[in-house]
């Protein structure tokens, strides 16, 4: 019979729930910003996905063992949380190879379009029901993702597709962990999506080793690891102290700190279409996250 674990109590600390989700998003950037370098620099990106998760376990197994045990790497509902632990997987291979030919301000902008993607595919997955409301929104958005990409012009680029993959798969991922929650510990979870990417990976990247050639390429290699798991399990953190609907729109920050990264370390500046998608994208987002508040209220009043 497994032993039952403890899990931290849910806390009502909004400020600091920010605070750590905005932590999250810094950490998240920190990984799409370095697996870029690392590509660019000649790396395959197949061994940087790898090197990132490898790493991201590491983290996972120093911090729950000593807590937990090998107890925690005991899954609940093992092939849900396996196929949660493939789609990240996936969300990550593809976005590192869209981050080759495409600037970081355009692959973020385009997986901003994540709640969104997310509200379709809960229709059918988790049997939600979704109105007109949030319908229109969805439209909206996916018009942003188009202003973004410019299938139209001559800006259009085919890696673009590879962002789409990586959107869907994020997406994918994030209905199985809603579906996941109070069923699985954030341990089991941290250990299943490295564990399992890393060794899935492994046969491939291994006989691609590339070495950096400067020790400034050794670092980059070593810190995305550390990179993943801090921000996965600060994003984790952050949902026990303010509830997903306050923190969802933390995430935007990320177009800024995409951004400044694309200037400082590619000398890259966004364009204004992919800024206007952008503005698209997040004004649906954050009307879905409106709408979902609101009838969270009207549901606590018992209306």
């Amino acid at each position: 019979m497994a032993l039952a674990r403890s899990v931290a109590p849910r806390e009502d600390r909004i400020a600091l729930g920010v605070s750590v989700m905005a932590t999250a998003v810094f950490f998240f950037t920190l990984i799409d910003t370095s697996a870029k370098w690392l590509i660019l620099a000649g790396l395959p990106a197949m061994q940087v996905v790898f090197v990132r998760y490898a790493g991201h376990f590491v983290v996972a197994l120093v911090t729950y063992l000593p807590q937990e045990g090998i107890g925690a790497f005991r899954s609940n509902s093992p092939v849900k949380q396996f196929l949660r632990s493939l789609f990240l997987f996936g969300s990550t291979a593809l976005n590192f190879t869209a981050l080759k030919y495409l600037p970081i301000t355009v692959t973020t902008t385009i997986m901003f379009a994540g709640p969104i993607v997310v509200t379709l595919l809960a229709i059918p997955i988790l049997g939600e029901r979704v109105g007109i409301h949030r319908i229109a929104a969805v439209c909206v958005g996916f018009i942003g993702v188009l202003v973004v990409m410019q299938p139209w012009g001559v800006a259009f680029d085919p890696a673009m597709f590879y962002s789409l993959g990586a959107l869907t798969a994020a997406s994918l991922y994030i209905v199985m962990t809603r579906m996941l929650a109070g069923v699985e510990s954030n341990a089991t979870s941290q250990l299943w999506s490295s564990g399992l990417a890393a060794l899935c990976l492994a046969p491939v990247a291994l006989p691609l080793w590339i070495w950096p050639e400067t020790g400034t390429g050794y670092a980059v290699l070593l810190l995305i690891g550390v990179f993943g798991a801090v921000g996965h399990i600060a994003a984790t953190s952050a949902l026990r102290f303010a509830d997903a609907s306050i923190l969802a729109p933390v995430v935007y920050i990320q177009i800024l700190l995409a951004a400044v990264a694309g200037v400082v370390v590619f000398d890259t500046w966004p364009t204004i279409w992919t800024l206007g998608g952008g503005l698209i994208i997040i004004a649906a987002g954050i009307y879905i996250w409106q709408r979902e508040r609101y009838r969270a209220r009207l549901a606590r009043a018992g209306r």
